[in-house]
């Protein structure tokens, strides 16, 4: 794209004020505001006419390269591609992903949330976290369906007194969406980590659903505790291949008292039981307060190493077939129980009293389930089927003389 005749009009607008300026400097900042940033080329103008007035003390235009205002919003009423004036509070700020990011985090109003990012190039001010700013011909795009403001050149900042405090909106989980939410939920289950970085990871669930969530390792993070209710303020939505996920190294975490009565899903699943996956069985877990990880052979906890003490508990991992496809589940010890006729107690004294050990254990519900025919319900993560109840499916005969029949009725 040419930008010498844009170049000239604004060199032009300048040096009638007695300020000479060069139109080879003026062109490189429009090509970096459009080339690198995106900038619509009308809009890049207005942003380096105001930036050289600025500099020179001159009057700043208030209008866009089209002619009409850059207009105050509300975060709820951002959409792609527009230049937009908004007031807004910093409510968390995150490490820097790239040097060419100066800032980024969470500003939030009464509205609603968005993340932002401030360039390096854009020479801005450094934002403090809780304090209330004036974000003047920002710049609104959005990445994997989650709006972004951005911080350029071209943007003026300033700080803002506001009065009263925000109150976050609550978001049920059934209505969650890519973007910024503050949720309130039960730690339901927790996952081991299929990665380093990854501090825990699990799912949170209310009255109305259940969300993946992911912490990833920062210093001063907390694990959550199964079993606890949150409030989770300003999490980011993230949507991947169709799946919504809860990052939350961006949130503010506060533990509540009492329960929330969690929907547990009701997808179902019905198969032959083909394959008992290792660590099945008895197992043994982190003792350490919120990590409950399964031990290995040697009680290590990939996060807390040796232990010397442990508590036990039972769970089934394993995969049914229905002849078209497989399903795998994870069953947790009170259905357990009841699938394989075990208690806890019954298995850690076979455990205990029998030369293979914990194996034993594993030995004895692999015989009791492979190729047995279960109806398993819960929520449906991924192709992972997190039980809630689960029954063995016994042999009719009326049914099987029904399909014999038939089968000969056709010959």
């Amino acid at each position: 794209m040419d930008f010498s005749h844009t170049a000239e009009r604004i060199s032009q607008k300048i040096t009638s004020h007695g300020h000479p300026v060069e139109k080879s400097g003026i062109e490189a900042k429009l090509r970096r505001l459009v080339d690198e940033f995106g900038v619509p080329p009308a809009e890049a103008e207005r942003t380096v006419l105001n930036e050289l007035a600025r500099e020179f003390g001159l009057p700043v235009s208030q209008g866009g390269g089209s002619g009409g205002a850059v207009e105050q919003k509300s975060l709820a009423a951002l959409a792609n591609g527009e230049w937009v004036t908004v007031e807004c509070k910093v409510v968390a700020l995150t490490a820097s992903p790239s040097p060419a990011i100066a800032q980024t985090g969470i500003v939030a109003d009464e509205s609603a949330a968005v993340r932002f990012v401030v360039w390096s190039r854009a020479n801005a001010p450094h934002l403090d976290e809780g304090k209330w700013y004036r974000f003047e011909s920002a710049v609104v795009d959005e990445y994997r369906g989650m709006l972004n403001l951005k911080v350029h050149s071209g943007t003026t900042i300033r700080e803002v007194s506001h009065e009263g405090s925000l109150r976050p909106k609550i978001t049920p989980v059934a209505g969650l969406a890519p973007g910024v939410a503050c949720v309130r939920g039960k730690v339901v289950q927790e996952w081991e980590a299929t990665h380093d970085r990854i501090l825990q990871s699990g799912m949170i669930a209310d009255e109305s659903g259940a969300v993946r969530f992911v912490l990833w390792k920062e210093e001063g993070l907390e694990r959550l505790n199964p079993g606890r209710v949150y409030t989770i303020y300003y999490a980011t939505v993230d949507d991947f291949n169709g799946r919504l996920s809860l990052t939350l190294n961006t949130a503010t975490v506060v533990p509540e008292e009492g329960d929330i009565d969690v929907n547990t899903g009701s997808e179902s699943f019905q198969g032959a039981f083909v394959h008992l996956a290792p660590g099945s069985g008895l197992v043994r877990r982190c003792p350490v307060e919120g990590c409950n990880r399964v031990l290995s052979r040697q009680n290590y906890c990939p996060v807390h190493e040796i232990q010397s003490r442990y508590h036990y508990d039972l769970r089934i991992k394993g995969w049914l077939d229905n002849g078209e496809e497989t399903r795998e589940i994870l069953v947790s010890r009170a259905q357990t129980e009841g699938l394989v006729g075990m208690s806890l107690d019954q298995a850690r004294e076979l455990a205990e009293n029998n030369p293979l050990g914990m194996d034993e254990v594993f030995l004895r519900f692999r015989e009791a389930l492979v190729g047995r025919y279960l109806l398993c319900r819960g929520r449906q993560i991924d192709n992972r089927l997190l039980v809630s109840t689960c029954e063995i499916l016994h042999y009719q005969p009326e049914q099987l003389a029904d399909l014999l029949n038939r089968a000969g009725g056709s010959l």
